[in-house]
Formats: C-alpha cells, structure tokens, sequence
C-alpha cells in the first residue's frame, strides 16, 4: 500500500473515532435517556466534548478535500515522496488540531490546522503538476 492510503486510511479511522469521547460525554452529563433521546431542555455537555464536537466537524469536512486529493492522485497514477510526506504531515497534524482544539491549547489547534491545509496544497500542486 502507498503511503499516501496508509495515511489516508489513518485519517479516516481518526475522524471515524473522534465522536466516541463526546457521546460517552453526553451519557455521563445527561444520563442514557436523554443521551438517546430528543430532551426539550437538554443539559449542556462538557466544554471540552463541546469542542471536540467542533473538531469532529472539522475533521469530517477537511477529510473530504483528503480523501479527494489522494484518490486522485492514485487513479492518476502520480505518487512522488513530497505526496507521502504530505500524506503523514496532515494525518499528524490532523491528530494535533483534534488533541488542542479538545484541550483548549491556544495557538496550536490554528497552527496544526494551518500545516494540515499547507500539506493539503503541496499534494494538489503535485497533481495537477502532473
């Protein structure tokens, strides 16, 4: 398998997995009923489930654009090592935006977002310059 699937892989199994923490919050906040239910008044969750939410969001939307490029790239038959390279830069990156944005760490969750978007274009530029 070419790097840029593995990585590709990896990514969605990470965006397939970022709601367990926040649902497992919601049950422990608002108990099973209302957890599955529609409460009209439901308890607010957990600031950090809360933002990790977001980031779910985010990842599902950014692995799209993923997804996109790499399939691209594999049914054009372009792999080069800046698209590896690229691949493994936005999975971790991807990993670090998920990790600050649950936590709160300034900076980083923009900074992660930014290397993750920056890896997203080096591997749109190596296929159409293909």
């Amino acid at each position: 398998m070419k790097i840029e699937l593995a990585y590709l892989l990896w990514a969605t199994v990470l965006t397939g997995l970022l709601w367990i923490p926040y649902i497992l919050d919601r049950v422990m906040v608002r108990g099973m009923a209302d957890a599955v239910g529609y409460p009209e008044n439901p308890k607010p969750q957990s600031p950090w489930a809360q933002r990790l939410m977001k980031a779910h969001s985010n990842a599902v939307e950014n692995l799209v654009l993923f997804a996109a490029l790499v399939l691209t790239a594999q049914a054009l038959g372009v792999s080069s090592p800046a698209i590896g390279t690229a691949a493994a830069v936005y999975f971790w990156a991807r990993l670090v935006h998920a990790l600050s944005y649950t936590f709160a760490v300034p900076w980083v969750r923009t900074l992660s977002f930014a290397v993750a978007w920056f890896a997203l274009a080096v591997i749109a530029v190596q296929v159409l310059g293909a």
